[in-house]
């Protein structure tokens, strides 16, 4: 017996592979090429959805121009539910938060700032609307819920607004000393440039200190 197949031998075994494993072959790159095909549309798509929120997302713009609180608010929750995670949901649901403490509809302007607080993954984001939160609550004359808002998180670079929004509910409250200490940790910790802010803060220190 030869130690190794002739020529034809070495044909026929080489035939009956390909039509062994052709298949398997054919399968293989018919998958690649769908993978290719499929994310090339996956891209297009994303692109797609992405174009489609920004045009609603115009279409808000212009009407929180109008103080149009009723097509803000569909247009707003359009997108959160077509386009949930995106920074259009967000922000839509912030212009019609905004509108709705314009118009005193305080506490569904609370559920909108909630929900954007609860969803995001931006977290100077959710420090900010946090920040909004305890505003809201303070408008409401819960005064004890802003503060615990407030002190649910460490508010880092924050913390001078934080402070400031702890004074407004301190002095709410009618602790004047508290709200004092609070002020002066926000003037201390005011960001530079921040005339405005700082100006307000010395009004409200001022205040408080001739009462």
């Amino acid at each position: 017996m030869e130690d190794y197949l002739n020529e034809k031998e070495q044909w026929d075994w080489l035939q009956a592979r390909v039509r062994e494993y052709a298949p398997w072959v054919v399968a293989g790159v018919a998958l690649a090429g769908a993978g290719l095909w499929g994310w090339k549309w996956w891209q297009a798509r994303g692109e797609e959805r992405l174009l489609q929120a920004s045009a609603q997302y115009e279409q808000l713009v212009g009407a929180f121009g109008k103080n149009d609180l009723a097509t803000v608010s569909t247009l707003a929750d359009k997108l959160s539910s077509e386009h949930a995670g995106t920074g259009y949901a967000e922000q839509g649901q912030l212009a019609a938060a905004g509108l709705m403490v314009e118009s005193n509809q305080l506490p569904g302007a609370l559920e909108r700032l909630q929900k954007v607080m609860t969803g995001t993954h931006d977290p100077q984001l959710a420090l900010t609307v946090r920040l909004r939160i305890a505003r809201v609550q303070l408008q409401q004359g819960k005064a004890d819920e802003a503060l615990a808002t407030l002190a649910a998180v460490e508010p880092g670079a924050f913390a001078g607004r934080f402070a400031e929004v702890r004074g407004d509910a301190l002095s709410a409250k009618g602790d004047r000393d508290g709200a004092l200490k609070a002020y002066r940790e926000a003037q201390a910790a005011a960001e530079p440039g921040a005339a405005g802010s700082e100006n307000l803060l010395g009004l409200k220190i001022n205040a408080l200190s001739r009462s």
